[in-house]
């Protein structure tokens, strides 16, 4: 049998090179998408098409749902589509990390004049040059798969960020659709006060051009119903407010007129406090974001450990050179290199040190995010029974406030009665109708912020 020539092995050489760059790794990216279940999760639904914010539009004298609010403001939100730009950066870098499996392909060409000082002459000359190179890492003991990995968690987080980004937009338009029907009753109440005054106004000059009663009767209704028409005033104020807030919260602050439903009703949540703190902790979107940020940094640690390791590189390069267009000397190589860290002024010792101190900081956020995560459910939790106890009370204070104020009425008409009584009777039934909008805008208020606090 012949001894091999050198041509024959640098062949073979380059050959495995190529079969490394294409067969190698594109089967470690394969491997590298049997991660846990749940890596690899979507953006929430609301936001799909996000990138796209203004295919959804309002429509003039529309009459808007909760359901609709929300789909507007998570399609024309800058707040949504920054987290969700955020999330396709998470994507790139994830793939700037694949990268590291492929081969480095790079190609240069060059030109130069020269002479030559042994010639007499003193003549230019030309020189022309092209090189392409190609490199390929063969094994460096995980630390693709490691920077991999790493960015792969931080993707998650990213999508977890968006996800608490949703919830966040959610609940701010509930709070500020509920605000707006708040507002809307509000105003309703001051014109039925306001209507009531008048009313009482025409009785009390009646009276007093019958005789029956005086005219401190009459400058009273005067007064009252100026007072009822400034209340009047603020309420329609506190009304066009509420809308603007309403408009900011979908991310629409010169949307066209529009009404919105009435969903200002109570229906009690039979959800308990333990139910609802077991589901936080297991849904939070902002705790996952965390999880996933610890785990980056505990992958961080280990690639920190990988830089004591060696790495196993191979390479080919073939080049022309010569002093005509084109070359007219070529050539090429091909070969293995391995490099070992011999010593680095211990700066892998200190980035090792680094990643786990960067660790114990992520995990101290964690356990500060669970508490903080307990007292959003508990501050939820109390505020809706407080919510709730207040409903049942109010409902019962506008019934005997309505009763009391038709039989003050009733006494005023029968000539019996006085117009302080009628107007205390009055202001109490508005504040009692005021007072149970206030209770149940609240308890849907805080059904909302629990549900947010769940991560729901």
């Amino acid at each position: 049998m012949g001894k091999p020539c050198t041509g024959d092995i640098l062949s073979n050489l380059l050959l495995a090179l190529f079969i490394s760059a294409f067969v190698v790794a594109p089967v470690r990216l394969v491997a590298e998408e049997a991660l846990p279940a749940g890596r690899n999760a979507t953006a929430p639904d609301g936001v799909k098409g996000a990138d796209s914010a203004g295919g959804i539009e309002m429509k003039g004298g529309e009459t808007l749902s909760l359901d609709r609010c929300i789909e507007i403001a998570l399609r024309k939100s800058p707040t949504i589509l920054a987290a969700y730009h955020a999330v396709n950066a998470g994507q790139s870098r994830v793939g700037q990390a694949r990268s590291g499996y492929y081969p480095q392909i790079a190609a240069s060409a060059d030109y130069s004049k020269y002479s030559l000082s042994t010639d007499p002459t003193n003549a230019a000359l030309d020189q022309y040059a092209a090189t392409a190179t190609l490199t390929q890492n063969i094994f460096d003991f995980g630390k693709t798969w490691t920077q991999v990995t790493i960015q792969q968690r931080n993707l998650d987080a990213s999508r977890e960020d968006l996800r608490n980004t949703t919830s966040q937009i959610v609940l701010n338009v509930k709070r500020a659709y509920y605000g707006l029907l708040q507002a809307g009753k509000n105003r309703d109440v001051f014109k039925e006060t306001v209507a009531q005054f008048e009313q009482h106004l025409n009785q009390a000059k009646g009276f007093f051009e019958l005789g029956v009663k005086s005219k401190f009767d009459v400058t009273k209704a005067e007064v009252d119903l100026s007072n009822a028409k400034l209340s009047l005033i603020r309420a329609e104020n506190a009304l066009r407010i509420a809308r603007v807030i309403l408009n900011n919260a979908m991310g629409t602050p010169d949307a066209s007129a529009y009404t919105i439903e009435d969903t200002l009703s109570f229906r009690k949540n039979p959800i308990t406090f333990e139910e609802a703190k077991q589901r936080a902790y297991a849904n939070r979107p902002d705790l996952k974001s965390a999880l996933s940020r610890r785990e980056a940094a505990e992958e961080s640690i280990s690639l920190a450990r990988k830089e004591y390791f060696p790495v196993l590189s191979g390479n080919a390069k073939y080049a022309r050179v010569g002093e005509t267009y084109p070359p007219e000397q070529s050539g090429w190589s091909a070969g293995v290199t391995f490099t070992f860290p011999l010593f680095s002024g211990f700066l892998t010792n200190h980035k090792v040190r680094e990643a786990k101190e960067n660790l114990n900081i992520l995990k101290a956020n964690e356990e500060a995010l669970r508490q903080d995560i307990l007292l959003d459910v508990q501050q939820a939790y109390l505020n809706q029974q407080e919510a709730e106890e207040r409903v049942s009370v109010a409902e019962l204070t506008v019934k005997q406030a309505e009763e009391n104020f038709e039989i003050a009425k009733g006494r005023y008409e029968a000539g019996v009665g006085s117009p302080i009584e009628e107007t205390d009777a009055l202001v109490a039934l508005n504040n009692a109708k005021t007072n149970l909008i206030a209770a149940l805008s609240d308890y849907k208020i805080a059904e909302a912020a629990l549900a947010k606090a769940m991560g729901e």
